[in-house]
C-alpha cells in the first residue's frame, strides 16, 4: 500500500503512511483548500502557470549551457542531468550545500537526475534568475569547465 518514488527517501524503520488503505488520513485536501481560499481560482491559476513558464526558463537556461534535459517541460517539473550519475549526484550536493535553493536527486526513465519543481506562489523571477546561476556555478565547479 505504500507509494514509492526515485525521489522520496525510504527508512528503515516502519512507516505507519505504508500500511494504510489511503492516502487521505493526512488531510492532502487541506494545503489545496488553503491555497484557493488564500489566492483565489485567478491566483492559483496564475501560480501555475508562472511556475511552469519559471520551469521553462529554468531548463532553457541549463540546456543552453550545455546540459541535457531529460524531460518535456510542459509542468512546473525540470529533470537535468550533468552526465554520469556521480557527477549529477555531486552537482545536487553542490546546490544543496550552497543554498541558494533545493533540489533533490531522482532517477528518470533510468537515468540520475535532478528534480527540480516549481511550486510556491512567492517564487519570482529574480528567484529563478538567482537559482539558475547558483546550479550553472555549481555545475561549473564540478564538472570543471
Amino acid at each position: 500500500m505504500s507509494i514509492k518514488a526515485a525521489y522520496l527517501h525510504e527508512s528503515e524503520e516502519r512507516d505507519p503512511f505504508d500500511f494504510t488503505p489511503e492516502c487521505s488520513r493526512r488531510m492532502r485536501g487541506l494545503e489545496v483548500w488553503a491555497a484557493l481560499k488564500s489566492l483565489g481560482r485567478n491566483g492559483l491559476a496564475e501560480m501555475v502557470e508562472r511556475n511552469c513558464r519559471q520551469a521553462s526558463h529554468l531548463a532553457e537556461g541549463l540546456a543552453a549551457a550545455g546540459f541535457e534535459i531529460l524531460n518535456d517541460v510542459v509542468l512546473n517539473q525540470v529533470m537535468v542531468s550533468f552526465g554520469p550519475p556521480e557527477t549529477t549526484e555531486r552537482v545536487i550536493t553542490s546546490v544543496q550545500e550552497d543554498g541558494t535553493c533545493w533540489c533533490g536527486g531522482t532517477v528518470w526513465q533510468g537515468r540520475t537526475a535532478m528534480r527540480i519543481s516549481l511550486s510556491s506562489w512567492a517564487t519570482t523571477e529574480d528567484d529563478i534568475e538567482r537559482s539558475l546561476a547558483a546550479i550553472l556555478d555549481c555545475a561549473k565547479r564540478v564538472c570543471g569547465d
